[in-house]
C-alpha cells in the first residue's frame, strides 16, 4: 500500500483529545525483490481500481483497530465510517464508534477534522486533490490510514506499492455475494488479506492488515458495505459547520513527519 494514511483519519478515528499524533516507526528499507503477483489477483485489483476511479461514490466501512492501553496492553476500538467521495477534491467521512461521533470534511481547499469528545476541531489548508490532501495530512500528523489506498487516483497501484507477492486464496460468499479472497505480502513483515466481489467491479468487501514485525502481531480489520455510485453530493455537503461551542485547536507538528510513509500502522486510536 502506498499511503497507509492513518494520518487524516488517525485523528478522526482516535479523536482530537490532546492532538498528539501517534508516531509510527518507519519500515526498514527493503532490498529489491522480485514481485510475484498472480495474473488473477492483478486482474481483480485492476477491476477494483477502475471502479473506484468513479467521479463520485459512497460506502460504509466498519473497522476494528488496536491501540495501546495505559500499561502498553493491546486494546481494540470499533468504528463505523460513512464515506462520500467526489473527485478530484471533495471528501466527507462521518464516524461513529466507541469514542463517540466525529467528522472529516475536505472541500478542496481546507481539511477539517472534528471530534465530539471535547467538541474540538482542527483544520489544515490543503488545496489540490484528495490524494494530495492525504499526503499533506500524513506529513503533518505522522500517522497512517490503511483505507486511504482505496481513495487515491489509482487504487490498485497504491494498494500494491511495496507488495512483493500476492495470490487468490479461494472464493467465499459474503452476504450472499461471491468474493475473491486474496493474500499479499509486503516486507518486512506486513500481510494483507483483501476480499473483493467476484464480478466486473471487484468492489472491496473486507480488508485485514497484520503486522508480523510488531509486538503481539496486531491487525487492522475493515468490512465494506453499502457501495453507492449514484450519489450526487453538493459542494455544501463538504463544508464543515462547527457545532455550537466547538473549539478550534492547533495541530502539533509531528516529530517524525513522514516517517510512516511506506509503512502501515495499526494504531491511531487513543
Amino acid at each position: 500500500m502506498n499511503f497507509r494514511i492513518l494520518a487524516l483519519l488517525g485523528l478522526l478515528i482516535g479523536g482530537l483529545a490532546g492532538l498528539a499524533p501517534v508516531t509510527v516507526p518507519a519500515a526498514e528499507p527493503a532490498s529489491p525483490q522480485k514481485t510475484e503477483i498472480s495474473a488473477e489477483a492483478s486482474a481483480a485489483l485492476q477491476r477494483m481500481s477502475e471502479a473506484l476511479r468513479a467521479q463520485q461514490f459512497g460506502f460504509q466501512a466498519q473497522t476494528i483497530r488496536v491501540y495501546a492501553g495505559p500499561k502498553g496492553e493491546p486494546l481494540h476500538i470499533f468504528h463505523t465510517l460513512d464515506v462520500t467521495v467526489r473527485r478530484p477534491n471533495r471528501l466527507l467521512v462521518s464516524r461513529n464508534g466507541d469514542d463517540g461521533p466525529g467528522k472529516l470534511a475536505y472541500d478542496g481547499k481546507t481539511l477539517v477534522v472534528y471530534a465530539s469528545d471535547g467538541n474540538k476541531y482542527a483544520s489544515i489548508p490543503v488545496p489540490g486533490t484528495i490524494e494530495a490532501m492525504m499526503k499533506e495530512a500524513m506529513g503533518r500528523l505522522g500517522v497512517d490510514f490503511p483505507l486511504a489506498d482505496f481513495l487515491t487516483d489509482a487504487p490498485g497501484t497504491s494498494f500494491l506499492s511495496g507488495v512483493t507477492a500476492g495470490h487468490i486464496v479461494n472464493t467465499v460468499t459474503i452476504d450472499g455475494t461471491p468474493c475473491l479472497h486474496m493474500f499479499f505480502l509486503q516486507p518486512p513483515g506486513i500481510e494483507l488479506e483483501l476480499w473483493v466481489e467476484k464480478n466486473d467491479k471487484s468492489l472491496p468487501r473486507r480488508l485485514i492488515v497484520t503486522y508480523r514485525s510488531l509486538p503481539g502481531e496486531p491487525n487492522f480489520i475493515a468490512t465494506f458495505s453499502n457501495w453507492n455510485f449514484s450519489v450526487h453530493p453538493a459542494d455544501a455537503d463538504f463544508v464543515f459547520q462547527p457545532p455550537a461551542g466547538a473549539v478550534k485547536v492547533a495541530l502539533k507538528p509531528s516529530a517524525a513527519s513522514g516517517s510512516a510513509a511506506g509503512a502501515k500502522s495499526p494504531g491511531g486510536a487513543k
